[in-house]
């Protein structure tokens, strides 16, 4: 009985071997751009700033994008696409041609970055030449730590009479780990090298962490304290922080955080308007509320804290979990509050 079956599974196997061989399977075909995008300003601008589309551009970029215009004026320019990272409220220009790069695009991004005070910075083009991509990559390198270039190559493809579909290749980014540790070492620090590599390590592993759970898209880990997380509104921004400095005891010791922070320009409005009704928000929380708006800053913010080293590894599942509840939590109760008008009534939240 047991030789039977034995026979009866290989011979099944066998049949399905050979229908896996027997089967067809397309083949991957490029097509010309130009066969898509006739004209960049008339044709692929528009098809960039849709909403699929940059969402498609902010997965390969690991930044969720807000449209805020396209064919935005600096002077007698206009900068080809605008949005907002809606994790931190900053500024992201994106300036796109379906051709090799040239060296007039490569001032353009440089005039509309200042001009729009953008902070993350993206070229699109079909193709990036040795010396463009050796720019982008000088202006990493020397650029400050909240400043980045990305580079990405724009490809179609098909597979037989199949709808072209569109891919985006990073060709140059910034190098995070290696900026931070330029700087530690630039600052002199004794031991920081140590810690940022910790900081590194720790965001690394809640970044993992994050992604196994799906409840947030984990930033690129860095060597800061702090890391940025949308509440799927340009208005306003999650932040873990996991710090040295512990803001309640007003002292060096180990403290973990998630912070709300509103954007200007309305940050202060919205903060008065939220901390006024106090009392109804903190009920819909577990975790006593912290309320933040230093007069000299232009962004404020909300947060709860505890306790925590993160330099000690043993703990870091534990945090993770505190972290990312409280992610949840302020997202649940802050991100309608956010989105309403300074006027509405919070007892719809």
């Amino acid at each position: 009985m047991v030789l039977a079956t034995i026979a009866l599974n290989r011979r099944a196997d066998a049949r399905r071997a050979a229908m896996a061989s027997e089967r067809r399977l397309g083949r991957l075909e490029p097509v010309p751009l130009e066969e898509v995008w006739f004209h960049e300003a008339q044709h692929f601008t528009p098809w960039l700033a849709r909403p699929e589309n940059l969402a498609l551009l902010g997965e390969a970029l690991g930044i969720e994008l807000e449209l805020e215009g396209t064919e935005v004026g600096v002077g007698p320019f206009s900068a080809d696409v605008r949005c907002r990272d809606t994790a931190n409220g900053t500024w992201v220009v994106i300036e796109n041609q379906i051709r090799r790069t040239d060296h007039s695009h490569l001032g353009q991004i440089l005039t509309y970055a200042a001009g729009l005070d953008a902070k993350t910075i993206v070229w699109i083009a079909a193709k990036f030449t040795d010396e463009h991509r050796a720019t982008l990559d000088w202006l990493n390198e020397n650029s400050a730590d909240e400043v980045a270039f990305f580079g990405l190559e724009i490809e179609l493809w098909r597979i037989g009479g199949s709808d072209p579909a569109p891919k985006f290749n990073i060709v140059c980014e910034p190098n995070d780990w290696s900026r931070s540790v330029r700087d530690t070492a630039a600052g002199g620090l004794e031991g920081g090298s140590k810690l940022a590599q910790l900081r590194f390590e720790f965001w690394s592993a809640f970044k993992a962490w994050l992604d196994e759970r799906g409840a947030f898209r984990g930033r690129k880990p860095n060597t800061s304290n702090w890391m940025d997380f949308s509440m799927g509104s340009g208005r306003a921004h999650l932040c873990a922080v996991a710090s040295s400095w512990n803001s309640v005891k007003n002292e060096y010791s180990p403290q973990l955080r998630v912070e709300v922070v509103l954007h200007p320009p309305q940050a202060k409005a919205r903060f008065a308007e939220l901390e006024r009704r106090k009392p109804e928000i903190q009920s819909m929380l577990a975790e006593p509320l912290t309320w933040h708006n230093p007069a000299e800053s232009k962004s404020a913010k909300v947060y709860v804290q505890s306790d925590g080293d993160f330099t000690k590894r043993e703990l870091w599942p534990r945090q993770f979990e505190w972290i990312e509840s409280n992610m949840k939590e302020l997202r649940r109760v802050f991100a309608p509050l956010v989105e309403a008008d300074l006027s509405d009534s919070l007892s719809s939240a």
